[in-house]
């Protein structure tokens, strides 16, 4: 099967700005293949602004993402892979969706036609009693 962090890549920015808020992307700026502008990077990540307002000729490809912006006045072209994509959220309210980070050479497992079963539960669950507070 194809890879499902584009679509939902896709689908999470044009959430957010059908809903009138700003789209924020969370980069790993460490990648290969990663141009960002690197004095906007703090600890190897960089947060951009992917709003329509923001950012020209934006492409949320299957394999890349990018766009041109404006950083502290000049022109750039930004580039990624879709890997280095962490977490796509709402500036005005931080809801959105965090992905797991992908490492080179993560692909996923070949279909054999059957499902994966869980592990058998080791002994009988172990039930607890509720605990309640008093708040005064």
């Amino acid at each position: 099967m194809t890879p499902l962090k584009p679509y939902l890549v896709r689908a999470v920015y044009d959430w957010i700005e059908d809903n009138h808020c700003t789209p924020y992307m969370l980069v790993n700026a460490q990648l290969d293949e990663v141009h960002v502008p690197v004095q906007f990077v703090e600890s190897g990540r960089i947060i951009l602004n992917v709003s329509a307002r923001a950012v020209q000729g934006l492409s949320l490809g299957d394999t890349h993402i990018g766009f041109s912006a404006r950083f502290g006045g000049k022109p750039m072209q930004v580039e990624f892979p879709i890997r280095a994509v962490l977490a796509l959220y709402a500036r005005e309210n931080g809801r959105g969706m965090v992905f797991e980070p992908e490492n080179d050479g993560d692909e996923d497992p070949p279909v054999t036609g059957e499902e994966p079963q869980a592990p058998p539960p080791s002994g009988p669950p172990v039930r607890r009693k509720p605990v309640l507070k008093i708040v005064k």
